[in-house]
């Protein structure tokens, strides 16, 4: 076998001339000419992030009965998943099945399963790159092609959870040096509006967090025009203060209802975070191993009329530290029961990535799974001029 280096650009080009829903199809016969490899598959997380959903190469005799959903939590695979590092287990037989995590700036897009009769370091690093390449093929040919979003659904998908996962951006993490980000969003059982936007330019991070008032299609669409005219205000070059204004004009304009939001700038060279909270909890921050609230002025949501003009207000970000931003789905009736501030502080050393996700699951859990309002949190540590580890660099 052919044990050579991974030819990014051979195995791109082999990508961009097939068809995009056979991504995995290209990578596995790249790992099957270089090191004889025997099965190759994609995992990915469901759309209600309970299960791995496994894309087998077409070829693979087996594929059907290796088809079933995977548990995320227990699993290896989503140990994988959580930690970032490669797993390397040996059955009976001496055969190697490695396990490496599929990731593109933070964002965990899944795993690659790759079975092989023997894998030195060297192969074993070989794997990761090629999973790295993989990441970057599956966010191209996503573009292209519903399989990803097909195969995601382990469960119905109303209308209105179609229009709100559709508004949400389509990483839920993102790492640069000077700051990691992570959010998660649990739909109530109607749906209630939530939604969270991230975007990076080249001296902002721009972030936001809205909470569309009502319950099922009503709310998606009013979150529809309230997320389209931040998006637009945004991109036209607008602060947070014209954002705001921009969105409140559309939402009284239409007649849609009204919502409450968040809207952050940070500064990237200082930290320093320009901010509007229309009628928003507030925030969370942890600074130096202590929880507090970020007690915030509130101007009216988004949709009421009023005298009063948006105020900006500026909080300096600091490295270190940990800011929390959340819907008041994760603090409503059932969630009430649930320590934010404990939690928060408890998973003060986890990934982000980690700590909205048990942010969430325990919420959920208080809920009983039933929640009667959407919970939504976002989590951005601040590193500054610091660079964070990478997850890659880990992984190696």
């Amino acid at each position: 076998m052919d044990g050579g280096d991974l030819e990014l650009g051979a195995l791109l080009a082999s990508a961009e001339a097939s068809p995009p829903g056979e991504s995995v199809d290209v990578v596995a016969r790249n790992l099957q000419k270089r090191f004889g490899a025997e099965q190759v598959s994609f995992l990915f997380v469901d759309l209600i992030g309970h299960h791995l959903v496994r894309l087998t190469a077409a070829a693979e005799d087996d594929a059907e009965e290796r088809s079933e959903p995977v548990e995320l939590r227990g699993s290896v695979h989503g140990m994988v998943l959580q930690n970032q590092r490669q797993h390397v287990e040996t059955d009976a037989q001496g055969s190697q099945r490695i396990i490496t995590p599929v990731s593109n700036r933070g964002d965990c897009i899944g795993v690659l399963e790759v079975t092989l009769q023997h894998a030195d370091d060297t192969v074993l690093r070989q794997v990761r790159e090629a999973a790295h390449a993989l990441a970057y093929i599956i966010v191209t040919d996503r573009r292209f092609t519903d399989l990803y979003h097909l195969r995601r659904r382990t469960t119905r998908a109303s209308l209105a959870s179609e229009i709100q996962h559709q508004l949400l951006p389509t990483a839920s993490s993102c790492e640069a040096a000077q700051f990691t980000l992570a959010a998660g969003l649990v739909p109530a059982d109607d749906i209630g509006g939530d939604t969270y936007d991230y975007t990076l330019d080249r001296d902002t991070l721009h972030l936001s967090i809205t909470d569309a008032m009502g319950h099922d299609t009503d709310s998606a669409l009013l979150a529809t025009l309230l997320l389209g005219a931040l998006r637009g205000a945004r991109r036209s070059g607008c602060n947070a203060v014209r954002q705001a204004e921009q969105a409140h004009q559309a939402l009284l304009k239409h007649k849609r209802g009204l919502a409450t939001g968040q809207l952050l700038c940070v500064d990237l060279a200082s930290g320093v975070c320009r901010l509007v909270n229309a009628g928003h909890p507030w925030p969370m921050l942890l600074r130096d191993g202590v929880v507090k609230e970020v007690e915030l002025a509130v101007n009216l949501p988004f949709g009421v009329p009023g005298p009063v003009p948006f105020r900006e207000q500026r909080l300096d970000l600091r490295a270190g530290d940990r800011l929390i931003l959340l819907t008041d789905g994760m603090q409503d009736r059932g969630a009430a029961a649930v320590d934010l501030a404990a939690v928060v502080h408890d998973t003060r050393e986890l990934h982000p990535r980690e700590a909205v996700r048990i942010l969430t699951a325990t919420v959920s859990e208080a809920c009983q799974g039933n929640l009667s309002d959407d919970a939504t949190v976002m989590v951005l540590d601040w590193h500054g001029d610091r660079a964070p580890a990478g997850e890659a660099a880990a992984a190696s």
